[in-house]
């Protein structure tokens, strides 16, 4: 739900500023302050008001705490707000295209999933244009691992637990896995390990580490199943109504900010991942039956994949597998 702001300030009706006049554009976040991606948006939004000399002044509202995560892309669409921040994958209901990097064991390490984006781009844009939305950047995250309050071994150890799902691929993972899929989104995970509503978990060392999970749970098996990124788009009628040179502010500054993000998730992920284990946490490697069970759960989900949607996952899948 949006919360309240005027409708001045949002709606994209209310957009036309006086020429001594700021304008002022709001960008929702789902994550907060301490993550990679906030603190580039926050960059970003610096970048364009300077690029501009004030004359476009971004308000980044970081930690869903405009509007809550799941409702930004409709929120953008609909010019309710002119820009956010999105994890790809919560579109996936939306058209499998956004799923391409919620898939196990497709991309795992940051070369391959920089070149499964490069390869998911194109059909990213075009989808997103349909829905009256402009890419701007992304910025990756850490690749996702298990995080439980037991060890692991095999999946056997996981059977029957309930798993915190947050898109709609971490759902079916969770159905594959055995367990049950929970939705809950990144700043209610501390107050649901401890109140029973999940017990365990796959997300990156950075969510870890800013929820600091060692409050609530103790084991953290590094399976690097897949490498997600966050998007930013920005309302395809906001961005027409800017002049040349507004938007090509914004994109200089998109550009810089999705070189920096994917520069600095690397340091951030051998970062966190130390820091996990600093504060107690027990890192492991996976065993290699929990590894080989994994990874058919990641085959099924691609064979899945390919049937929902099959011209546009085979040219995703074609052009990545080059």
């Amino acid at each position: 739900m949006i919360k309240k702001l005027t409708a001045t300030a949002l709606l994209i009706g209310g957009l036309t500023a006086g020429a001594a006049q700021a304008e002022k554009w709001h960008m929702p976040t789902p994550y907060g302050d301490a993550n990679l991606p906030t603190q580039i948006a926050h960059e970003f939004a610096k970048e364009v008001k300077e690029a501009t000399g004030g004359e476009l002044d971004i308000t980044v509202h970081s930690g869903a705490s405009l509007v809550k995560h799941p409702e930004i892309p409709r929120a953008v669409k609909t010019g309710q707000v002119q820009l956010g921040e999105i994890f790809i994958g919560i579109m996936g209901n939306t058209h499998p295209v956004f799923k391409h990097d919620n898939i196990p064991f497709l991309a795992t390490n940051f070369d391959d999933a920089k070149k499964l984006w490069e390869a998911a781009k194109p059909q990213v844009e075009k989808q997103l244009d349909r829905e009256g939305m402009t890419l701007l950047y992304t910025v990756a995250w850490p690749a996702q691992s298990l995080y439980t309050k037991a060890p692991v071994n095999t999946l056997a150890d996981l059977q029957g637990l309930k798993m915190r799902a947050y898109s709609p691929s971490t759902s079916r993972l969770a159905d594959l896995m055995n367990t049950t899929p929970t939705t809950v989104q990144v700043p209610e995970i501390p107050q649901a390990f401890s109140t029973g509503i999940i017990d365990a978990m796959i997300t990156s060392p950075s969510t870890g580490v800013n929820g600091q999970a060692w409050d609530y749970l103790s084991h953290y098996t590094d399976v690097k199943a897949w490498i997600p990124k966050n998007v930013v788009v920005v309302n395809k009628r906001a961005f027409r109504r800017l002049d040349k040179d507004a938007q090509q502010a914004i994109l200089d500054a998109a550009a810089r900010a999705e070189a920096k993000g994917w520069e600095g998730v690397r340091k951030k992920a051998a970062e966190d991942t130390q820091t996990l284990a600093d504060n107690g946490i027990v890192v492991s490697e996976p065993s290699a039956e929990l590894m080989a069970e994994m990874q058919k759960i990641g085959d099924t989900m691609i064979e899945e994949w390919k049937q929902e949607a099959p011209e546009e996952v085979s040219a995703i899948l074609e052009q990545y597998q080059q």
